[in-house]
């Protein structure tokens, strides 16, 4: 293991900010990570043992204890339910003789629930040993197990099983675009930097990971910084349920969104880059690798990009399992090797971000768009949506249609086409931005996409009248209270209340005052959470409130009185330990 441990970490020119990188290739070695690489890394790395085993506590898809050498998670996104998934897990698990969260006596294989694989549009999803696969059924799963039994590599296991298409239905400005790799840059360095820059402001373009921040705006802010050290950072970390538009983005177009993050090092001086890729992504890295290489045999990365003076290089970091990095100061804390708990702001990224330089950090699509803009000019983008969101927004469709998918509209599309287009039918609700966005009824699909109605980071997830509006609050919540990073109180403690007390009243325990108290937990997490994870996570609770109340007042009990939870089983752990199981160390519950 020393001599591993010793390469791998050269490998990596011993960078600590390297640290997600090298604990991945030792999970992938050794099924875990053991106790006597810990200590050899914080040797090799000259950091705190304390310091790693946090960080492997803190990624999901590392661990501390072996698992299986067939390492099998699937996905537990609300799409998944709807296509049966708790029946194919349930199958799963008795096929493999393997319970889910555990690992079979015989250490060959192990079976987890895991958050979104990015993978809606072709589900039920998963991913074996870190490889996505996808359309999963009981044909498919009997193969899975005699795979196993058969103890063959995965890596020889049949292509179709891991096929993920990007099913694109629609497209507008950026995916009818054939950017030839180079174009965007070249027109860059025609027109100037300056101008450039004008053209992406003209162009209204604004961040479309979800938040809007002005793109012109915010590359402008980064480039005035007194610091001569500056990065750009692509956000690929799209974890949000039912989003998975930068997958296909990745896997198509992405010369792109490479050529909008080299425009943008042209634009504020930044010399490295970096695409922070999801975990759950794995499949497109080594494509991604040889698309950059590609380019650098272009001399469209590398020194002196088309010989006009510009020095830059990009640089893949793969995440590991934690919905919190696609915030994005918690990504440049995950780049920097640490756990990926969101900074304090001010100060922003663009003043101190990655090794607290002055960084832009953009979500793909962004990118995407500014490399079109480069090219065709700032009123070409202008000329599509409303006055206060120019351009195209694409979506990634999925649940209760007949065409789940990518489609690409211009701001001010209403939801009723949308719906038109992908083919769903019977609509009882659509929830737009993912369980962080808004859930609207039926009686709202005349409302528009746009930052001034429905603004959305791109997941678009359709349910018909046979669903149950509580089932799919309660799997968001319960994706909340799983995904919080701990760090501050109203978000790690009140995302496990207001699961408890959903719970509670779904479950039909609850009275007239839980529901009370159901809204004021959502105030208080929503008000008092330290960042974007914590201050929407009530908001499927929040928005089916407020257009459903009665649904919630009609899991009520009709009584005075019922205890939430069950003293006397409470206190068995306290009988064990006094070695006591007579009447006096029982309690009885009952209405006075």
């Amino acid at each position: 293991m020393e001599s591993f441990i010793q390469n791998l970490v050269e490998t990596h020119a011993r960078r600590p900010t390297r640290l997600l990188a090298i604990l991945r290739a030792v999970q992938a070695r050794y099924f875990h990570i053991p106790n006597q690489a810990i200590r050899l890394l914080s040797k090799e790395l000259n950091i705190p043992t304390t310091r790693i085993i946090g960080v492997i506590e803190f990624y999901s898809f590392l661990h501390l204890t072996p698992r299986g050498r067939y390492d099998i998670l699937i996905s537990d996104s609300i799409t998944d339910h709807m296509l049966g998934k708790h029946n194919l897990m349930d199958y799963l698990s008795n096929k493999l003789s393997v319970s889910p969260g555990s690992v079979r006596e015989d250490g060959l294989v192990s079976l987890d629930n895991t958050s979104c694989t990015g993978m809606c549009d072709q589900g039920p999803a998963g991913l074996i040993n870190g490889h996505a696969i996808t359309r999963l059924d009981r044909p498919r799963i009997d193969a899975i197990a005699q795979l196993i039994d058969e103890q063959m590599a995965v890596e020889d296991w049949p292509k179709e099983f891991f096929e993920v298409g990007d099913n694109i239905y629609q497209s507008d400005l950026l995916l009818s675009s054939r950017l030839t790799a180079g174009e965007g840059l070249q027109s860059t360095f025609a027109r100037g930097l300056k101008e450039t820059l004008s053209e992406i402001d003209q162009s209204g373009l604004r961040g479309r990971g979800g938040a809007g921040f002005k793109t012109a705006m915010k590359w402008r802010f980064c480039a005035e910084e007194s610091e001569q050290e500056r990065y750009v950072v692509c956000n690929a970390d799209e974890g949000e349920p039912g989003t998975f538009k930068d997958r296909v983005l990745l896997n198509s177009y992405a010369d792109h969104v490479f050529e909008g993050m080299t425009i943008c090092a042209a634009l504020i001086g930044a010399k490295r880059g970096f695409l922070y890729l999801r975990g759950e992504y794995l499949h497109l890295y080594h494509k991604l690798e040889n698309v950059l290489e590609q380019r650098r045999q272009n001399g469209l990365l590398g020194n002196n990009i088309l010989g006009k003076g510009l020095d830059f290089d990009i640089e893949i970091c793969l995440g590991a399992g934690a919905y919190i990095c696609g915030e994005e100061s918690a990504l440049i804390e995950s780049l920097e090797g640490k756990c990926g708990i969101p900074r304090n702001r001010p100060p922003y990224p663009v003043s101190q971000g990655y090794l607290n330089k002055p960084t832009v950090v953009n979500n793909v699509e962004t990118f995407a768009a500014t490399a079109n803009i480069a090219l065709h000019g700032g009123a070409w983008f202008a000329a599509k949506g409303t006055e206060k969101s120019q351009g195209t927004k694409i979506l990634s469709i999925s649940g209760d249609c007949a065409r789940p998918g990518i489609y690409e509209y211009p701001f001010g599309v209403t939801i009723r086409k949308i719906l038109e287009d992908c083919d769903a039918h019977d609509v009882l609700g659509v929830q737009i931005g993912g369980p962080s966005g808004t859930f609207i009824s039926n009686q709202e699909l005349d409302r528009i996409l746009g930052f001034e109605d429905l603004a959305t980071g791109g997941s678009f997830i359709v349910f018909n009248s046979t669903r149950n509006i509580l089932d799919i609050v309660r799997n968001f919540t319960d994706f909340f209270a799983h995904e919080s990073c701990g760090f501050c109180t109203p978000c790690r403690v009140g995302t496990s209340l207001l699961k408890k007390q959903l719970d509670k009243i779904v479950d039909g325990h609850g009275s007239a005052g839980d529901v009370v108290a159901l809204e004021e937990l959502t105030r208080l997490v929503k008000n008092h959470s330290h960042c974007g994870l914590g201050q929407t996570a009530a908001n499927p609770i929040i928005h089916t409130l407020e257009r459903y109340p009665d649904l919630y007042q009609s899991q009520l009990k009709k009584i005075s009185y019922e205890p939430g939870f069950d003293l006397n089983a409470s206190l068995e752990t306290a009988r064990r330990m006094a070695n006591r199981n007579d009447a006096g160390a029982h309690l009885a519950q009952v209405e006075e």
